[in-house]
């Protein structure tokens, strides 16, 4: 489930409202005080931010995309030599693409990458010799020389989805028509036409793609896997024909598609997958034994660094198993390497954070524990490498060499993340080898040697630096000082401290809040933004992070700017988020409330302005505080809700709730709908009229429910926009909707 901030699709829709909403006057602003203009601007406030960062083969380059001054949106591929720190763009996105549409297929791909609003090039994939990278870009792809010449790959109108370079460098793949296609790669660029490896895709059948929910819910994104010496092709091949049919709207400001969508409904049928070992030629293809159940998730594919065994994760549908499979790729048999269980009110949490060593070990993040944390597994048998009431929250890389495994993690302060080492012979001989105060992720080439770091906190928008295997700094990628020249620079004079603290939940479990406030005058009383989020899986919402503008904005606006993570949320452990296993819509709206209560405490919070903001999971909170709280706020904006979960899909839905057709009592209880008509708070409701992820029938449920009940309330509905709605121009309406409902709402409002 989506946890986008809101930013927005011209011609919007203004349903009537229970008060005619005015038409919103000019901001009258301080000196040095952020606009709205300025915050959903050009250039990116937070200073230029490189993305998709990644070393060359053999390390002399450092390749980034880089947003455009003037067009934030759109992204150039950009070099930079490691010696010197000489920068050059390699590929202009203007200059080399074409323009064209992207299909429908790439452009809801795009969407379940959460880069919907993005332009140019957003992806890119080095050749293993280092000597050229392959671009995508307006639904072709292009070969391009460390001299920045790129040679056009395709040209074809149906689009290719999913390219990489093969391991060895002899292929480009890519799926195009529902199928897996590879085109032989020559001296210096294309070495052939591109032929087809498999043949039976079209219709509901899909080769060499990842199917909705592995997209949305499961972050795999592909469905191929080469083998290291590109001997084979594993493949899945997933068919939609078992999935349920619903007819959306996608509705435009200029007019209205109409989508049969084949959507996995919890409750509803999956799509079957099955999974094949082919030959780069696309011969001898083979059938992988996943088992007799067909109703289970393909969670992971991975090959050993030899190529001899394949090994797949197998997730049952409840999502309380998972079995490690062995796989011989040319027989296709499979044996349980080893198994993961939860416990009865649990559910168990995908993971990037493992490894397959070269000596045939395996590094391992399990919760087991009750915390996440790194084991090894080699010959049968486990040993944990760390432990304790902390999260290992990714695995960054491993010197194989040295046997030393590093690692990212919240060992130190619940806040913030920091990168680790430890020793694979030395078990919990931890080191830690960041920066205590920030907020740092990091990635690391495949040979173990260097990390590119990435870290800011509430004073420091993001900078990135390349830095040793013992963590000191070599050099700044993107030191984006806060100095004049700077975006933000002219803004720092108004810049208002983050504070944390922590409260107590019901239960005793600690909740952790942030807090920015206006320069506070004795005696005076302030209105409170609390904006939240509250749902499972998606990472925590209070660190020591950057918060961007709009938190500033609106400090510089009056406003007091809360927000508390609950129980349920990630990176606490097991317990601390099992709280929330078929209670969806209970203990989240327990602990805003306490964040609530709190406010209230305090001298300097008028405790009957107190707004509420959230969106997508947060959406769905809006409502159900209001529903179960009346009184306690005095407005709340919900944006994107999901207000029935049986409209939403199996793998996110299922693995809190449980399936509908078991425990229909805990979807009742936990759905927005019913309710709605005891909603006596002001109430502005928002969604983007082509949403295809948390379809706008949610929003029309509650609305339909509402005006039926003669409840009171107003809404706003985008046109055109998906799950995200945001972008130039759109960002300030929608923020500016919300902001003249909660002036007029609550800020404005006389105290009674």
């Amino acid at each position: 489930m989506a946890a986008d901030d809101v930013q927005i699709a011209p011609a919007p829709v203004q349903a009537p409202t229970a008060t005619p909403a005015p038409v919103r006057p000019a901001e009258v602003v301080q000196p040095g005080d952020l606009t709205m203009a300025r915050v959903f601007g050009s250039p990116e406030l937070s200073g230029p931010q490189p993305r998709a960062l990644k070393l060359s083969p053999d390390g002399a380059l450092l390749t980034f995309l880089r947003p455009r001054a003037d067009e934030k949106e759109r992204l150039d591929l950009w070099a930079r030599d490691t010696a010197t720190g000489a920068e050059r763009m390699l590929v202009d996105s203007k200059q080399v693409g074409s323009g064209a549409e992207l299909t429908e297929a790439e452009k809801m791909q795009r969407e379940r990458a959460r880069i919907g609003g993005s332009k140019g090039i957003v992806a890119y994939d080095w050749a293993p010799d280092g000597k050229s990278i392959l671009v995508p870009l307006d639904g072709d792809l292009y070969l391009a020389g460390l001299d920045g010449v790129a040679k056009r790959l395709t040209n074809t109108p149906g689009g290719e989805l999913n390219p990489v370079v093969s391991p060895k460098g002899g292929f480009v793949s890519f799926v195009r028509d529902q199928n897996l296609f590879v085109q032989p790669l020559g001296t210096g660029g294309a070495g052939g036409d591109a032929r087809a490896l498999t043949k039976g895709g079209g219709g509901t059948v899909h080769f060499g793609e990842a199917e909705f929910v592995a997209q949305e819910e499961m972050d795999r994104r592909t469905g191929y896997w080469w083998s290291p010496d590109e001997r084979f092709v594993a493949v899945e091949r997933f068919d939609e024909a078992p999935v349920r049919t619903f007819t959306r709207a996608s509705i435009g400001a200029t007019g209205t598609k109409v989508y049969e969508q084949r959507y996995p409904a919890a409750g509803t049928p999956n799509v079957l997958v099955e999974l094949y070992v082919m030959k780069a030629d696309g011969s001898g293809q083979m059938k992988v034994e996943l088992g007799t159940n067909p109703d289970i998730y393909l969670a992971r594919v991975d090959w050993t660094p030899d190529g001899s065994q394949l090994l797949v994760q197998r997730q049952s549908r409840d999502q309380k198993l998972m079995e490690m499979l062995r796989v011989d790729p040319a027989t296709g048999k499979s044996t349980v390497l080893f198994t993961e269980k939860s416990g009865a009110k649990s559910w168990l949490n995908l993971s990037d954070a493992y490894r397959v060593l070269k000596d045939g070990s395996l590094i391992w993040r399990s919760e087991r524990s009750g915390y996440g944390h790194l084991y090894r597994f080699a010959a049968g048998r486990w040993t944990q490498l760390t432990k304790g009431n902390w999260v290992v929250t990714d695995l960054v890389g491993v010197d194989q060499a040295k046997g030393r495994l590093f690692f990212l993690g919240n060992k130190d302060d619940v806040l913030e993340q920091q990168l680790y080492a430890v020793d694979i012979a030395k078990p919990n001989a931890i080191t830690k080898l960041t920066e205590s105060g920030w907020w740092n992720s990091a990635t690391m080439d495949d040979a173990g040697t260097r990390f590119i770091v990435s870290r800011s906190n509430p004073k420091q928008p993001t900078q990135v630096y390349l830095a040793g295997t013992d963590g000191k700094r070599l050099g700044w990628i993107n030191e984006n000082a806060v100095i004049e020249g700077h975006p933000y620079y002219p803004y720092l004079a108004s810049h208002q401290e983050t504070k944390f603290g922590t409260l107590k939940a019901k239960n005793g479990m600690t909740l952790y809040y942030e807090m920015i406030t206006p320069p506070l005058q004795q005696g005076k009383k302030y209105p409170v933004f609390f904006e939240h989020y509250g749902g499972p899986g998606t990472g925590q919402q209070v660190t020591r992070g950057w918060q961007g503008g709009l938190p500033q904005y609106l400090v510089d606006r009056g406003w007091i700017y809360f927000k508390i993570d609950n129980r349920g949320s990630y990176n606490r452990g097991k317990a601390f988020e099992d709280q929330i296993f078929h209670a969806m819509g209970t203990v989240e709206v327990e602990d805003q409330l306490s964040g609530a209560d709190y406010l209230k405490s305090l001298p300097f919070v008028e405790p009957t302005k107190i707004a509420t903001y959230g969106w997508s999971y947060g959406g769905y909170m809006s409502l159900k505080m209001l529903e179960k709280t009346p009184g306690v706020y005095a407005a709340a904006v919900s944006g994107a809700p999901v207000t029935d979960w049986q409209l939403y899909d199996t793998h996110y839905t299922e693995r809190y709730l449980g399936d509908p057709r078991v425990d229909p009592v805990s979807y009742a209880s936990s759905a927005a709908v019913e309710d709605a008509n005891r909603i006596v708070d002001p109430l502005l409701l928002i969604h983007g009229m082509a949403d295809d992820n948390v379809f706008l029938d949610n929003s029309t449920k509650v609305a339909a429910r509402m005006q039926a009940t003669a409840t009171p309330f107003e809404m706003m509905f985008y046109p055109g926009y998906t799950h995200r709605v945001s972008g130039p121009g759109i960002s300030e309406h929608v923020w500016g909707t919300i902001l003249n409902f909660l002036d007029r709402t609550v800020k404005d409002k006389p105290v009674q």
